[in-house]
């Protein structure tokens, strides 16, 4: 047996996987990572456990429900878990890498075509188009979501204190989540039934391929066992990678740049935003739009179409955040060279992270999950995300069908109350047909928003015409 053969039959796991071979796949996941977490979890779940059979349904629910407990996106993180747990950390690196990267390209891409080429009518038009569907597949989510995390009055009551929350008094997201999570703990603590029963996910899919029978077995593998030399040793080194550029910016330019303020927004939201993806734009909308005014509430809703018609993680909408910030405030650089670095230090700190999370703590997931008053506390923050995710459909809804909001104070809460002699028809009629195409004929997302762009093209282009 020559070297190069010996070699290579060393390189392959006790799984019997290459890595070569995992990390085909794993682009075939990203590439096929089209609509939200749900979809994106969904595809992974077909792939890796259906058909390559490489882990079971249980270990597969077990990452799902540890990546569920973690701020940032959960599809991203659960391809770093499942890397990490095949390849060791070179495989969850360029899982989770892979994940992102097809999401980065096209987000810049269009990116670069909406400053440059924005004001062209049919461009203008596919973005008035995609509003309309984007707001609708937003109050699809908060009846999907609702519909798992609301299973008793309690947790309904605290989806709704948080509606209002938000919604009436600006309360800040990570208040809510910290106090929806100490509600929770403490009723875990209790043992009070509401919370015990709350939140989780349900089954991934129809086919249930048992631990003992994939291609990793049920044991737990020798790199995946807790060992606190490699946790810390790990830990400092995705610390150092995401917080070094946080704190050179902060040194060089101050606190008052808008490249410091990218980085330190987008790093605390890697901290802060527990629920998923809606819960990260809810977020970042509230301060984005409302607080450090980088994006108006039509450029927000453009980069989340964006978003869902592109692969990877629904959040690579805070790359197109990121990116406007810098064009319009770019100092001393050209503007499209800010606004690339300021994109691309989005997403550095915004899923760098990610990987700290999965190595640092994947090992220690059995704890976690046994642990009946955590498992109580992510049902609570389950549940007031649906009240997050209320808010930013309706803020959406009111910025996309209204031109004109009027202040209205009830109770010593002030928010936007709608003229309705501002409606704005066309963008109603295409939000009704979306819903028609969503709720009643159960129309897939992708065709949803493709149709609707399309319908706002003709629509602008009609009216220029005339």
């Amino acid at each position: 047996m020559s070297d190069i053969a010996a070699n290579r039959i060393a390189d392959v796991p006790a799984h019997g996987v290459p890595f070569g071979e995992a990390m085909r796949v794993w682009a075939r996941v990203a590439a096929l990572s089209f609509g939200g977490p749900a979809g994106q979890i969904a595809v992974m779940h077909r792939i890796i456990v259906e058909e390559k059979k490489w882990i079971g349904e249980n270990r597969f629910l077990q990452a799902l429900n540890y990546c569920h407990l973690l701020p940032g996106p959960e599809a991203q993180q659960l391809a770093i878990y499942i890397g990490w747990l095949m390849h060791k950390t070179r495989g969850g690196l360029f899982a989770g890498t892979l994940f992102v990267l097809p999401g980065l390209v096209a987000i810049m891409i269009l990116s670069w075509i909406y400053v440059l080429l924005g004001k062209l009518t049919i461009v203008e038009g596919l973005f008035f188009g995609l509003k309309a569907a984007v707001m609708v597949i937003v109050i699809e989510a908060v009846l999907r979501v609702g519909k798992r995390a609301l299973r008793n009055r309690v947790l309904v009551a605290l989806a709704i204190a948080s509606f209002v929350a938000i919604f009436s008094y600006d309360i800040p997201f990570p208040v809510i989540v910290l106090a929806a999570g100490l509600t929770g703990f403490v009723g875990g603590r209790l043992g009070w039934q509401p919370f015990l029963s709350g939140g989780g996910h349900g089954k991934a899919g129809a086919n249930q391929l048992a631990d003992s029978d994939s291609l990793l077995g049920e044991e737990t593998p020798a790199h995946a066992k807790p060992n606190p030399r490699w946790a810390l040793t790990i830990g400092a080194i995705f610390l150092v990678l995401w917080l070094a550029p946080v704190v050179a910016l902060l040194g060089v330019l101050g606190g008052g740049n808008v490249f410091s303020q990218v980085a330190v927004f987008f790093s605390k939201m890697a901290v802060v935003t527990f629920g998923g993806a809606y819960a990260v734009l809810a977020y970042v909308a509230q301060q984005a739009v409302e607080h450090y005014r980088w994006v108006t509430p039509g450029q927000m809703l453009d980069g989340l179409g964006m978003a869902e018609t592109t692969p990877g993680p629904l959040i690579m909408v805070t790359q197109f955040v990121g990116f406007l910030a810098t064009w319009k405030e770019p100092g001393s650089l050209p503007p499209l060279l800010a606004a690339t670095l300021g994109g691309l230090l989005t997403t550095w700190v915004t899923f760098t992270p990610c990987f700290l999370w999965i190595f640092l703590g994947a090992p220690y997931v059995e704890v976690l999950r046994a642990n009946k008053a955590l498992g109580a506390a992510l049902g609570a923050i389950t549940a007031a995300v649906v009240g997050v995710i209320l808010n930013l459909a309706v803020w959406f809804a009111l910025h996309v069908l209204f031109a004109k909001l009027v202040p209205v104070t009830v109770l010593g809460a002030t928010f936007g109350r709608p003229a309705l002699e501002s409606l704005d028809i066309p963008s109603a009629v295409l939000a009704v047909a979306a819903a028609i195409a969503i709720f009643r004929f159960k129309m897939g997302m992708i065709p949803v928003l493709l149709a609707s762009s399309l319908a706002g093209m003709a629509y602008y282009l009609a009216m220029g015409a005339v």
